[in-house]
């Protein structure tokens, strides 16, 4: 009897764990097979004025300046100027000790002299020798000199007519000695070779420089034209095939943080900025100058700046927010491809790889149809900070999905179920 009631209790015990089993497997069959519904947010496609922009940041810098060192070397006995002091063309503004170019100029000066006179002294002694040697040849002429007596007097007409000339080879080299010591002697006052402003002095009075001879000379001082500002800035290789000559442009100087300059691009570097090369930090940038419209008599160089050049616009074209703008692949593609690159033969291989080719990613955006999100393809054109201007795949009439980033760009896919979510401020965007 008591046998019995444990083999009821037993198969109760079974029974109810093999229900509870079935309950748990037929739960995970509907949970399983339930469709997930993803909340995104909807954005009309509309036509807009998009401007394309390329920032960039670097400094303000001079379109004019000059950075002026030491030819000659000494030590600084006058220094009229300090740094932001404004200078005209042609105003002293350094002088160095001259006393040692004074005395080689003395010197030259003097070497000169000392050839002039010696170029009189030969010059009286060759119209001795001259004369001498024409009466020697009356007297041969006559049989009254002998023909050795002719040939001494020739020969020393002819070495007096020699030294005359070395003379005034004496006097060109001391002439050349002698402004060669002038230029030197000017090289210790320093004028101002433009007007403008000081803007680096590197010297104190006292000071001991050093002049230009095999290498560079001490660097004084920078005088610049501050009337002409411009931004150098650093663009990237990918985009700086974008600007030209001529486009407008937006600086934010950050010590003028509440305005905004306008200024034109003047100039774009043909050679290569390379920052950390051989490294995985390497860029490639080219130096683009942007010349300053009205500039604020306040702005000095060396302040940092960033700019937005304007590179292109384009006036009511169709365009959506940036971000709903993705790339797909085509998986049934994509599969069958897959499987296929096991075949051994060689044709088909070769369509393989033409398969591979023509199943590039493409640019997709997601439409919003009968509760449901629609891939479409979609052509891009330029693009500013916010929106991108779509050249073909959509009409103007659709409702497009904006947000948010992490759906459009993963979760979504063609016939996947939507709800529709009012759209919040600032809504996310990709992270650059």
């Amino acid at each position: 009897m008591a046998n019995g009631k444990k083999s009821k209790k037993k198969l109760f015990i079974f029974g109810g764990l093999g229900l509870l089993l079935i309950v748990v497997v037929i739960l995970v069959i509907i949970s399983g097979s339930k469709e997930d519904i993803i909340s995104v947010q909807t954005e009309k496609v509309e036509k807009r004025t998009i401007t394309q922009i390329v920032s960039a940041t670097g400094t303000i810098n001079p379109v004019y300046k000059v950075t002026i060192s030491a030819e000659a070397t000494g030590e600084i006995v006058s220094l009229p100027i300090k740094e932001g002091d404004y200078v005209k063309k042609g105003q002293v503004l350094v002088k160095i000790r001259p006393d040692n170019y004074e005395a080689q100029k003395n010197r030259a000066a003097a070497g000169l002299d000392q050839a002039r006179s010696s170029l009189d002294v030969t010059k009286a002694q060759l119209d001795k020798v001259e004369a001498d040697y024409k009466r020697t040849q009356d007297l041969a002429k006559k049989n009254l000199a002998s023909t050795s007596d002719l040939e001494t007097a020739k020969s020393n007409y002819l070495q007096t007519l020699g030294n005359l000339e070395a003379q005034k080879s004496m006097i060109v080299q001391a002439e050349a000695s002698l402004r060669d010591a002038v230029v030197n002697l000017e090289k210790t006052t320093i004028f101002a070779p433009m007007d403008g402003v000081v803007t680096k002095l590197n010297i104190d009075l006292g000071q001991r420089v050093l002049g230009s001879g095999y290498s560079p000379g001490t660097e004084v001082l920078t005088v610049s034209d501050l009337r002409e500002i411009e931004a150098t800035v650093d663009v990237d290789e990918n985009d700086v095939v974008m600007i030209v000559k001529g486009d407008t442009a937006k600086i934010h100087i950050d010590a003028f943080r509440d305005r905004t300059f306008k200024g034109t691009v003047r100039q774009i570097g043909n050679s290569a900025v390379t920052k950390g090369a051989g490294t995985q930090d390497e860029v490639v940038n080219f130096e683009v100058k942007i010349l300053l419209i009205d500039p604020d008599d306040s702005i000095r160089p060396g302040m940092s700046c960033d700019a937005n050049i304007e590179t292109q616009t384009k006036l009511n074209v169709l365009s959506i927010p940036i971000q709903s703008v993705t790339a797909r692949v085509d998986k049934s593609k994509q599969s069958a491809t897959t499987t296929s690159n096991d075949a051994s033969d060689a044709v088909q291989q070769q369509k393989n790889k033409i398969a591979k080719v023509n199943n590039r990613p493409k640019e997709v955006v997601f439409l919003v149809k009968d509760g449901k999100a629609k891939m479409a393809e979609v052509k891009t054109g330029i693009s500013d900070d916010t929106y991108i201007e779509i050249e073909s795949g959509l009409n103007g009439t659709e409702d497009i999905i904006s947000g948010p980033y992490r759906a459009i760009s993963k979760d979504l896919d063609d016939g996947s179920k939507i709800t529709i979510q009012p759209k919040h401020s600032g809504s996310d965007k990709p992270k650059s």
